[in-house]
């Protein structure tokens, strides 16, 4: 209960509805959580609900959770806080249910914020009658007929003067848009239901479509995905259903492997197009996960806190012949000089070209040119370009990284091969190679072997 009208009407109709003989609703009391973001005037929101839980009869848990400046809006920050301040106080009173006061007009807005933003079935479903412990008994009632309620009984409550603040969006949408579709709807539909009540309606029956849409990947993903810190998704499963429900399957794996990181419609669509292209692979960077595309599987990996922190400059000197061990990229690199071509040599980027690195197969091989008695290995630099090849000129290496979707975790950790001249012959991912070629059968050739460093 904050104070407000909608919470001291949900109070008042529990308390009289606990009072009636036949009902199985029993108030184990009120809750009131004070985020110390309007000085005195949260002072006296919290000394209202006290007085008016003693005059109720019921027990009142008051929780001190002030909000920190963080990135996030101080809105955000601080539903984020309630919410986890009444799960708590819900178990400190014995409560098996907390009831919030959302009305229609709290739907309404949160259906047009999210529409705003471009959300989906998902996200116009808005505000859910029931989650978890959480129930909203008054999502059907406007606030108007709460206030009205209160008037009734000659029950006073509090204004939140922020609720005037027109920067706030969602304070926007409630006294500029909602205003304005009222005065369509009546236009459009005298007698109707009225705006408001039409888009409460609209997000009743999107989430009626979106628990169906729900049951069809919960039996998706427990047929087909194996989810851990790591999941694998069949190509084929994938792209045979619908793509409603292949969007779904992907968040759904997803929040399984990275639970906690917000996804957006963009995310979705990425990994959505990735796994539609006809052939390919590729790596996505998205929040709290690695996603690639290998053969016929899209694979998604946790970030751990180690590839989200980027390793400092490392270089490694490589002799032809010789062998030379890269920690930061969890690589050997074997250099092996081949005095004529071999009669079908791998083309650069045919065989074991590796994605991200610390993923390869055993014994990947590139061919290059005989670069001469020693190569080096070494992550990226300020100013790095790669040769494009037959008179191409060269691209930079930050661009080729973005259009190879190489995850940004990964690009300080990528090994480069580099000649005695400066130039990269070759990158993971990247293509073409630059100056990775194969030899003349007069000049020569290095093939050099990549594969993981066994662990201690």
């Amino acid at each position: 209960m904050s104070g407000g009208a909608d919470s001291v009407a949900l109070a008042w109709w529990l308390h009289e509805l606990a009072a009636r003989p036949a009902t199985r609703v029993n108030c184990a009391g009120l809750i009131h959580v004070n985020h110390a973001l309007r000085g005195a005037d949260s002072d006296a929101d919290e000394a209202f609900c006290r007085a008016l839980a003693a005059r109720l009869g019921l027990p009142i848990e008051v929780v001190h959770a002030p909000v920190l400046r963080t990135r996030r809006s101080p809105e955000v920050a601080a539903r984020a806080a309630r919410y986890d301040a009444l799960a708590l106080a819900a178990g400190r009173l014995g409560a098996s249910r907390i009831a919030t006061a959302h009305t229609a007009d709290d739907q309404a807005e949160t259906l047009l914020l999210r529409l705003l933003r471009g959300a989906g079935t998902r996200g116009v479903s808005g505000i859910r009658a029931q989650h978890g412990a959480v129930v909203r008994p008054l999502l059907a009632c406007r606030r108007s007929t709460l206030r009205a309620f209160l008037v009734a009984r000659g029950e006073t409550w509090r204004e939140d003067a922020s609720n005037a603040d027109l920067s706030i969006p969602r304070n926007r949408v409630r006294h500029e848009l909602l205003p304005a579709l009222e005065r369509v709807a009546a236009a459009i539909a005298p007698g109707g239901p009225g705006g408001i009540n039409a888009l409460a309606r609209c997000a009743a029956l999107a989430a009626d479509d979106e628990a169906y849409f729900s049951s069809v990947v919960t039996a998706f993903v427990s047929r087909t995905v194996v989810a851990g810190t790591a999941a694998v998704i069949p190509l084929d499963a994938l792209r045979a259903e619908p793509a409603a429900i292949a969007r779904r399957v992907i968040r759904a794996v997803a929040e399984r492997v990275a639970p906690g990181h917000a996804w957006s419609a963009r995310h979705l669509e990425a990994v959505h197009r990735l796994a539609a292209r006809a052939q390919g692979g590729g790596q996505l960077d998205l929040p709290g996960v690695f996603v690639e595309r290998v053969s016929n599987e899209m694979r998604f990996r946790a970030r751990s806190r180690g590839s989200e922190t980027p390793v400092g400059p490392f270089e490694y000197r490589l002799d032809v012949p010789g062998e030379v061990v890269v920690p930061e990229a969890g690589l050997v690199f074997v250099a092996a000089r081949v005095d004529a071509r071999p009669a079908s040599p791998a083309a650069p980027g045919e065989r074991g070209e590796p994605g991200v690195p610390g993923e390869h197969n055993e014994h990947d091989t590139i061919v290059i040119a005989d670069p001469g008695p020693c190569v080096v290995i070494r992550n990226r630099r300020p100013g790095d370009r790669v040769g494009m090849g037959s008179g191409r000129g060269t691209r930079k290496l930050q661009d080729l990284m973005v259009d190879r979707k190489i995850p940004r975790g990964e690009r300080d950790r990528m090994p480069l091969v580099v000649g005695s001249n400066g130039h990269i012959l070759w990158g993971p991912g990247l293509r073409p190679p630059g100056g990775a070629r194969p030899g003349t059968p007069e000049g020569g050739m290095v093939v050099l072997m990549v594969r993981k460093l066994e662990k201690a």
